[in-house]
């Protein structure tokens, strides 16, 4: 007799099981139906929310916390204005976000520092992006999907997700210890690094080609740009990875390190005294904190970069880090979970719509956010070969292939056709870069190897 799906601890030997029918919810359930159930109020969450309420779907979102709250990820790129204008939130994002017109590049290595100025870009549409409080952009972008039409239950974790062949049923537990049912057609999980449902069927798994962990907090009195350039997001290399440095509206500085697992092993100190024994390896980030105070706790965190072999399943879809993470290197995250939260919307509605094209929707759908991704992981792959800084440290722009890495650096991975060739002549120099001192090229691949190593981190997020 076929069995409803549990998605539960996975159990790779178990034979396969079919779903049946759900049972009747209980009658006296004071919860209803819903079209689509999204797990998780982030970016990619709230964007698909909004956008599937727009187009008159039933619409329930889950989230284990209340908003305002913290979340790290501050720094956005300029195709998400983009989504900001669709979402119809252009005008809030603006009032809490503090322009973000480049990116600049430090390193010891070559003495120096290079910007890229998003105006440089092949879509001249979006010249800048916004550097943001997160807790502030999360609450725009809830409050939207809400207006949008969105059911939004707060303080609420979803704790059991059974698929069946006709729906899905979600138990979820609220923060007064109350516990209920939802049902829905579908289940978007934008769960985020906790990865709801990766874990669940046993598909999340440890990038294969990268690893990375890290150590961040808020600091008072950093040394910022003045004018047009204060919002500049500023990136340092140094011996164990690299630094960020971006400057929020309130004054505030956020600084973070992000480390070779191996280094990161290394901590006996509290992560604060840890984090400011680290900068002091970067004598130019350094110089720019002389003044600075911790404000609140600095966090660490476990190994970052994952990936899951699913993304899309009968009645589920995974969208933004509840899928993959890479390395916030080039600040991705949140235009890839935003972008991939669009594309789930318009999946969906599709299959809602046309359940014969169901597996023709979701494998386009899986296709492209996967090539989007791709397209980032190239680059963040190389970030600390050495061929790579000197590539970064002093750019040519014959046949504008600079402009086309800024286009990269602005998060035109999916209008592939306006850059593709630049980026593809880029890592054609980039190839022949490490072929003309390959002795260089072998050592650093050899130090990466042994760098990117998973190792057990004492992170204090829940994450090691």
């Amino acid at each position: 007799m076929p069995v409803r799906r549990r998605f539960g601890p996975y159990n790779p030997t178990a034979p396969p099981r079919m779903p049946a029918p759900c049972a009747p919810l209980d009658p006296s359930s004071m919860n209803a139906a819903f079209d689509v159930a999204v797990i998780g109020a982030g970016p990619a969450g709230c964007t698909a929310a909004a956008l599937l309420a727009r187009k008159g779907r039933r619409v329930v979102v889950f989230d284990k916390d209340r908003h305002p709250r913290f979340h790290i990820g501050e720094s956005l790129l300029p195709m998400n204005l983009e989504l900001f204008e669709t979402l119809g939130v252009a005008e809030e994002v603006a009032r809490i976000g503090l322009v973000k017109p480049e990116v600049e590049f430090h390193s010891a290595e070559h003495g120096r520092a290079q910007s890229f100025s998003f105006a440089d870009a092949f879509d001249t549409r979006f010249p800048h992006a916004y550097e943001v409080r997160r807790s502030e952009f999360d609450a725009v972008l809830l409050a939207n999907a809400r207006r949008c039409g969105a059911t939004v239950h707060e303080g609420t974790r979803v704790v059991d997700v059974t698929v069946c062949a006709d729906r899905v049923r979600l138990g979820v537990r609220y923060d007064d210890g109350r516990e209920g049912e939802f049902e829905a057609a579908e289940v978007i999980d934008a769960s985020g690094r906790d990865a709801l449902m990766a874990g669940r069927m046993g598909s999340k798994r440890k990038h294969p080609r990268h690893a990375s962990a890290a150590l961040y907090g808020h600091f008072e009195g950093v040394q910022r740009y003045a004018g047009p350039r204060e919002g500049t997001i500023s990136i340092y290399w140094f011996e164990h990875g690299w630094f960020w440095l971006i400057p929020l509206k309130d004054g505030t500085t956020s600084v973070g390190a992000v480390c070779w697992p191996r280094y990161l092993k290394t901590r006996r100190t509290d992560p604060t005294r840890f984090l400011l024994d680290t900068i002091a390896l970067c004598p130019a980030l350094a110089g720019r904190m002389t003044a600075a105070r911790s404000v609140g706790p600095v966090t660490a965190t476990g190994n970052y970069s994952y990936l899951g072999t699913t993304m899309t399943a009968p009645r589920l879809t995974l969208v933004g880090d509840a899928y993959a993470f890479i390395d916030p290197v080039f600040s991705s995250g949140v235009y890839l979970g935003m972008k991939s939260g669009a594309l789930a919307a318009e999946m969906i509605d599709g299959v809602l719509a046309r359940p014969q094209d169901a597996p023709r929707l979701r494998a386009r759908f899986e296709r492209t956010v996967r090539r989007g991704l791709a397209r980032f992981s190239w680059m963040i792959f190389r970030m600390t070969n050495p061929a790579m800084r000197d590539l970064i440290m002093a750019p040519r722009n014959e046949m504008r292939l600079r402009d086309g890495v800024v286009s990269l650096l602005a998060g035109d991975v999916y209008g592939w056709d306006r850059v593709a060739a630049r980026v593809l002549l880029f890592r054609a120099v980039y190839y022949v870069a490490v072929a003309t001192r390959p002795l260089r090229s072998w050592r650093a691949w050899r130090r990466r190897l042994v760098n990117v190593r998973p190792e057990p981190i004492h992170a204090t997020d829940g994450s090691g």
